[in-house]
């Protein structure tokens, strides 16, 4: 009896230490084979505050890729060993956590989430990074919100960068709300689903962003946000303190964040650019509608300008087809890379 006391006691005692290893720990990045490689998880200080970054790639003279997640508060780090295997052979790919997001939340910095600060922090993280790796230009790419910055940088910056990448690019935010409701309405009608009918016309916007993932609106071939959970709780870089974080940021941002950049919409305000801009589509995107993606796309003047779709994804084209997502990434490269 007393030992089986014992082994209890002990499983209890091992179970509370991994725990409290899996909560404090710092997270860590795997290791890439290679004599010129780098894999390194990092905090730095930018704009006067500690932020995460993520640096990853097969061969440290690539050229950069800073990636900038949405939100604005969701980080995108805790995604990147899912779909960023293939990419880390053609860059040196950047994740950063933005101040008060993911792993670089902290609820005292909330007076200063605005866009102007974000702005300053990507351009004071774009100069370590060309200052770093000896490159005059890097790579740009938004997902979602990190789109609506992304577009704010380089209209301001373009000496800064080579091209960018605008995934799920926004344009105006005035009819994404109405447009995605008339999405999850036809959709409940064609599956005979009058119970989303009735929950959206009750609830509204507290249920919207469920019913767009029921209906493949976010992710195409999934009804609800668990493939992104499921993925992120295998994230290396991610402690459990981490991973409980994301939603504090995101909340964080959603109460404290102040738009101060521009007046109006953003395809209003941007009108051109002066480097080449890609714009990476899912083909049944309804988080930033395709269609108003498309319209932005119609007026943008730019050196060059590339509507690129991903057919079977919605709003995560770099997590639902990785590959092909790579691939794209290859061919920006190639046609960027002699632009000096």
């Amino acid at each position: 009896m007393k030992k089986a006391m014992w082994s209890i006691a002990g499983l209890i005692v091992a179970a509370l230490g991994m725990a409290s290893y899996l909560w404090f720990t710092p997270g860590r990045t795997p290791a890439i084979h290679g004599s010129n490689s780098i894999a390194s998880l990092e905090r730095i200080r930018i704009g006067g505050v500690d932020q995460s970054i993520l640096i990853r790639g097969n061969d440290s003279s690539l050229p950069v890729l800073l990636f900038l997640h949405g939100g604005p508060g969701m980080p995108a780090m805790y995604l990147a060993h899912a779909f960023q295997r293939e990419l880390e052979k053609e860059f040196v790919v950047v994740q950063w956590d933005r101040r008060g997001a993911g792993k670089s939340y902290r609820e005292e910095i909330k007076g200063t989430l605005t866009t102007e600060q974000l702005v300053a922090d990507t351009i004071e993280l774009t100069n370590v990074l060309r200052a770093r790796f000896h490159q005059d230009k890097i790579y740009l790419a938004g997902h979602s919100w990190g789109s609506y910055l992304g577009m704010l940088v380089i209209a301001r910056h373009p000496e800064l960068y080579r091209a960018y990448v605008g995934i799920g690019q926004l344009a105006r935010f005035a009819p994404i709300d109405g447009i995605q409701d008339e999405y999850i309405r036809q959709s409940a009608r064609r599956m005979g689903d009058q119970e989303a009918i009735k929950e959206l016309d009750e609830k509204g916007a507290s249920v919207r962003e469920t019913l767009l993932f029921k209906f493949g609106g976010e992710l195409h071939h999934a009804k609800s946000l668990a493939p992104l959970l499921l993925t992120g709780l295998e994230a290396p870089e991610y402690s459990l303190r981490d991973a409980r974080n994301i939603p504090k940021g995101v909340s964080l941002y959603s109460r404290n964040f102040v738009y101060n950049s521009i007046s109006g919409e953003l395809m209003d305000a941007v009108t051109h650019v002066e480097i080449p801009v890609y714009f990476f589509t899912g083909r049944y995107d309804y988080c930033d509608p395709f269609s108003l993606t498309e319209e932005y796309f119609s007026r943008i003047n730019a050196p060059e300008k590339h509507m690129v779709w991903f057919e079977d994804s919605s709003h995560f084209p770099f997590f639902e087809e990785p590959e092909a997502f790579a691939r794209e990434m290859q061919r920006v490269r190639d046609a960027s890379s002699h632009i000096k």
